[in-house]
């Protein structure tokens, strides 16, 4: 049976386009023979950043944040009833102890003190005429011309204006007070604050407002709080005389000014579980302002000679703390280490590296251990060079910081979003 011219021609298309497609697949055009596999070329060497692991003094410290407050505030009052005349100081200004900041109207109280001089003079006069007297009756006694009870009257007439004299000078001394009381002095050296009374007013001692405020600035305050579990720390450096404090600015790093350790409260309160620290600050430059908050960071001890490395170069898994090692033709070995303190910029090794180590501090994502590496930035550090900034405890430690990282935040304003390259959002805990 012969087939039809068309469908002939279809039968021998078919035939053909299923020899080629079988001759372009061993051909390899569709992909590459099973036994050429293993010919294709090794993986590039992986980017990374390195630097050296080195010795450094690493100062342990504390971290909170503080209240300044200042060395003395004293809120000028009027101390007697008058029309307020002067304010012989500008607001803003530094005062000195017995400068005069404010003038009562001093009419009234002159005259009561006037009186009360006159009055005493008066009374004087009669003393002096009383004691003539006095001792005529005692001539007459004594020749028996006079009576003994008109001396003894005279005698006793002599005490009672005696002690008259005495008090007119009492309530001479009492005006006088009253009358320097129009004239108010600061009882401190300070700077004179926005005045809160405007001349031409009417003062009672009674007034609730005060005049002015007077606050001192040299030496300045600050107050802040410490967990209970680091107060045996904060003790023990201040009984060496090494307890050093430092205000941070907003950035917790930039050093506003240095200072010690005054007092630690006498208890712990019960409701937060933290102690009271008073730390005193010289404040020359004035950059220290009552009612200000501020960072604070208080220095406890200091490690000597410790290995130290950024803190991006820790990673951690199952196993624990581990870092990347640069080893020779720039191969990546994993090491695992325990670490000590931490903080945002270095961390401490006690175990598992050695100062010289190249470490690599970033370009984790493609990295595994026995990977080719290419090192396009290193971190050199000098090695007798300090830390750039102090380091925290542990989060294991009792010294892992103060009020402010108790929640797990960051200072610098809302929360520290944790490193990309650190699994925990907390400190690096001793093992």
């Amino acid at each position: 049976m012969k087939l039809p011219q068309n469908r002939r021609l279809i039968y021998l298309l078919a035939v053909v386009l299923v020899l080629a497609l079988a001759a372009a697949w061993r051909g390899g055009l569709f992909g590459k023979p099973a036994s050429t596999a293993g010919s294709e070329p090794s993986a590039p060497p992986v980017p990374v950043a390195a630097a050296t692991a080195r010795l450094a003094d690493v100062p342990v410290s504390i971290d909170a944040v503080g209240t300044v407050q200042a060395l003395n505030t004293a809120t000028i009052h009027t101390q007697v009833d008058g029309r307020l005349v002067k304010l012989p100081f500008n607001e803003g200004e530094d005062v000195k102890k017995g400068d005069v900041v404010a003038l009562i109207e001093p009419n009234l109280y002159q005259a009561q003190y006037d009186q009360s001089v006159a009055k005493k003079a008066q009374d004087e006069a009669t003393l002096a005429n009383a004691r003539l007297d006095l001792v005529r009756y005692q001539k007459l006694t004594v020749g028996h011309y006079g009576s003994q009870q008109q001396y003894d009257t005279q005698k006793y007439l002599v005490a009672q204006l005696e002690a008259q004299v005495r008090a007119d000078q009492a309530a001479i001394d009492s005006a006088k007070t009253t009358l320097e009381y129009c004239t108010i002095r600061s009882p401190i050296d300070g700077r004179a604050g926005i005045r809160l009374v405007d001349i031409g007013n009417i003062l009672h001692a009674s007034d609730l407002t005060g005049i002015l405020i007077i606050t001192q600035l040299k030496p300045i305050y600050v107050i802040f709080t410490i967990p209970q579990q680091a107060l045996p720390a904060a003790r023990d450096a201040m009984e060496k005389g090494s307890s050093h404090v430092s205000a941070l600015g907003p950035d917790n790093t930039t050093v506003i000014e240095t200072g010690d350790v005054s007092v630690i409260d006498n208890q712990i309160d019960q409701t937060t579980g933290t102690a009271r620290i008073k730390a005193t600050f010289h404040n020359k430059t004035l950059r220290l302002w009552p009612g200000q908050f501020v960072n604070v960071r208080l220095v406890v001890d200091t490690i000597k000679q410790a290995v130290v490395v950024p803190s991006t170069a820790i990673q951690r898994g199952p196993s624990g703390a581990y870092v990347y090692m640069l080893g020779q033709d720039n191969v990546a070995t994993l090491r695992n280490v325990t670490t000590g303190q931490q903080d945002e910029n270095i961390a401490v090794v006690t175990r598992g590296l050695e100062a010289g180590g190249q470490v690599v501090t970033s370009g984790f994502a493609r990295l595994s251990n026995g990977a080719k590496v290419h090192v396009v930035k290193a971190l050199e550090e000098d090695a007798g060079s300090p830390p750039a900034a102090p380091a925290h405890e542990a989060d294991s430690s009792p010294l892992s910081g103060g009020p402010a990282s108790l929640g797990g935040g960051d200072r610098r304003g809302g929360p520290r979003p944790p490193r990309a390259n650190d699994a925990s959002s907390g400190g690096t805990q001793t093992k």
